[in-house]
């Protein structure tokens, strides 16, 4: 894997570094490359804020008191990483006023952000949901709004440190930081508040100082990633030749990347946009409800933080590992398929534990099995994101890609609640599992209509 400061590489025409299948040490010996360890810090930062608006927050909300109806609604927070193609051509072009002459274009939005979400997460711990659940919902809403900003920049720049060759390297490291923060997020915030808090039903009741001083630290936790933006070096850019007006601006920055792509694969990009629209929908939609359950199925904050937020993750890092050096082996295709098979099976999974009621050793063999296929799709799908990308575009065209990747998942989840509500969870899990089917379909269809020069590794 070249280094940050290597050229990008050209991705409109086939790349050479392709035709050579490497060893199997040498596909493991990139993750010790400088580039890999910033992108494992960089997803640290990176996976941080969203169990935390998301999964967290709902674990914390259902604790309060807050019904499931309102929760599932209050996923849609989620969808500012939907929309963030919206001013990802901003954050791809315009330049922030000193940062960027101090650190670069990557760097200094990167560091925006990341201000953004340090803000958002002490107003969540200092405001009460039970007193005012609104203002909590607004500081929400920022720390999505700077996570997915950071996101556009940290994906233009893991696409900009390397060729297409690493990409799976990188978004294996990336998503090792990535599910080490949701760690840290999911069970390290469930830890510090269960120590915080005081009583005989300290577990299991819902206290503000716990929680307060929980959320305070994960703020402080933004630090790592602040740190290694100040300390990397800007990736080389392709030069852009500078705008004469504003007209030629907006050509530039908003419609040139998206014409660039659908002049680049016609009438197929219908169906590599389907696929990225609906590949993750199954777990997606499913997850909004994990906690609730949990919470529901009387399971208490260290079983969850234990085995769930711990071993799960662990579980998924694993995945991730499997999934970068299988799609380098064999191709970001067919794991991409085995990805889309397994995250749908466990779901299944999920609606057997509903079954069970508080069952412990149960819910460690789901969330095995469920993590693992989750890391394994997870790798391959974020190579084959980067693989259709063109650098001269990449927070613009990535930050699309990213974003309908969630748009429809995360609005369908908002209904979750109400779902489970009339139905049951287990009517729920079984029929989050049936969403995954047309994503085998899409998958099958994309392996054969990719245009020969489409930057995919072979398959």
């Amino acid at each position: 894997m070249n280094d940050t400061t290597s050229q990008p590489a050209d991705t409109t025409s086939p790349d050479k570094s392709t035709s050579q299948t490497p060893s199997w040490l040498a596909a493991f010996k990139v993750y010790l490359e400088p580039a890999s360890w910033r992108m494992l810090c960089l997803g640290f930062s990176a996976g941080l804020p969203l169990l935390l608006v998301l999964g967290t927050l709902s674990f914390r909300l259902r604790e309060a008191g807050i019904d499931r109806s309102t929760i599932g609604f209050l996923s849609w927070v989620g969808l500012a990483y939907g929309f963030k193609w919206v001013w990802s051509p901003l954050v791809d072009r315009l330049p922030l006023p000193l940062l960027t002459r101090w650190l670069g274009r990557r760097r200094s939005w990167l560091l925006f952000a990341q201000a953004l979400v340090v803000g958002g997460l002490v107003g969540m711990a200092l405001l009460d949901p039970q007193l005012a659940l609104e203002p909590v919902v607004w500081c929400a809403l920022l720390v999505a709004f700077g996570s997915a900003t950071q996101d556009i920049a940290l994906d233009a720049f893991r696409i900009e440190s390397a060729d297409a060759q690493h990409q799976a390297a990188l978004a294996a490291t990336y998503q090792t930081g990535y599910r080490l923060a949701m760690i840290w997020a999911g069970a390290g915030v469930l830890w510090i508040a269960a120590r915080v808090a005081t009583g005989a039903d300290a577990d299991t009741a819902y206290q503000h100082a716990a929680w307060q001083a929980a959320y305070l630290v994960m703020a402080a936790s933004m630090s790592l990633g602040v740190l290694t933006v100040l300390l990397s070096p800007e990736p080389a850019q392709q030069p852009m030749a500078p705008a004469r007006n504003t007209r030629e601006w907006l050509q530039s920055a908003l419609v040139a990347p998206f014409a660039d792509f659908i002049g680049r694969y016609r009438w197929q990009a219908a169906i590599i946009l389907g696929l990225i629209a609906i590949y993750r929908i199954s777990d997606v939609v499913m997850g909004i409800m994990a906690n609730p359950f949990y919470v529901d199925m009387g399971y208490t904050k260290d079983e969850v933080a234990a085995v769930t937020k711990v071993f799960g993750v662990i579980m998924t890092l694993l995945g991730a590992f499997i999934g970068g050096v299988l799609s380098m082996r064999l191709g970001v295709m067919r794991i991409l398929m085995l990805g889309a098979v397994l995250s749908a099976l466990t779901n299944l999974l999920f609606a057997w534990l509903a079954t069970r009621g508080h069952d412990l050793t149960a819910l460690v063999w789901v969330i095995s099995a469920d993590n693992l296929a989750s890391g394994i799709a997870s790798a391959a799908f974020i190579a084959y994101l980067s693989s259709l990308t063109n650098v001269n575009y990449s927070a613009t065209q990535y930050a699309l890609f990213s974003s309908m990747m969630l748009l429809a998942p995360k609005w369908l989840a908002g209904f979750s609640g109400v779902y489970v509500d009339a139905h049951g969870y287990a009517d729920f899990f079984t029929h989050t599992a049936w969403l995954g089917a047309p994503v085998l379909l899409l998958v099958w269809l994309a392996s054969r209509v990719l245009p020969v020069h489409a930057k995919v590794l072979p398959a």
